[in-house]
């Protein structure tokens, strides 16, 4: 009977995220990753076909997970501006509850080498994208959004005002502060085209 692995992919891409927060993506390499869990350099070629799978693995998990509470939060209310306020909040509280992988995904996929990733990573980040703005876009034509700006708006308001909440105080190295779910959702509310009369 084989014996389990003594080091698994979810340990590696643990520490890779370690790494990645406090060194950035040019910190994760197969040994730093070996070196920190203790395990031998050789292990992680039997996981990652080299170092651009691995920076590819520990993106699209991170990514992944967000997008998971973030859909979540887009389908949490029939009423478009509740759910659109809950998708404000989640992006900082997901951030609040996993650190490590939020100050992660503040350096983007283009700085985790996606121009040397597979094809099945690329389709992968690629699909998670198209779920997002697909969901985006029913959402601001549920808050009736007619034009572009209108739809901006709501992605101003749902994505990049929450991340800037968020971006500072990551970078920063300092918490984020306790009113800070509260901030975003405020300030998406005011953004969200006027409801109809």
């Amino acid at each position: 009977m084989a014996r389990p692995p003594r080091f698994d992919t979810d340990q590696m891409l643990d520490a890779a995220v370690r790494l990645a927060a406090s060194a950035g993506p040019g910190g994760v390499t197969m040994s730093a990753v070996a070196q920190a869990i203790g395990a031998p350099s050789g292990s992680m070629y039997h996981r990652f076909a080299g170092r651009s799978a691995l920076l590819a693995e520990v993106w699209l998990r991170s990514v992944e997970r967000f997008q998971e509470g973030y859909f979540a939060s887009l389908h949490s209310d029939t009423e478009p501006r509740r759910a659109a306020r809950a998708a404000a909040r989640h992006v900082v509280g997901w951030s609040r509850a996993h650190p490590e992988e939020a100050t992660l995904l503040l350096y983007g996929p283009w700085e985790f080498g996606r121009a040397d990733w597979s094809e099945e990573h690329t389709g992968r980040a690629d699909s998670g994208n198209q779920r997002v703005y697909a969901a985006i876009g029913t959402l601001a034509a549920a808050l009736g959004a007619a034009g572009p700006q209108d739809r901006d708006r709501v992605t101003l308001a749902l994505i990049d005002l929450p991340l800037s909440v968020v971006r500072r105080h990551l970078r920063a190295g300092g918490p984020l502060p306790p009113h800070a779910e509260d901030l975003a959702e405020e300030c998406a509310a005011a953004l969200l085209p006027a409801p109809a009369p």
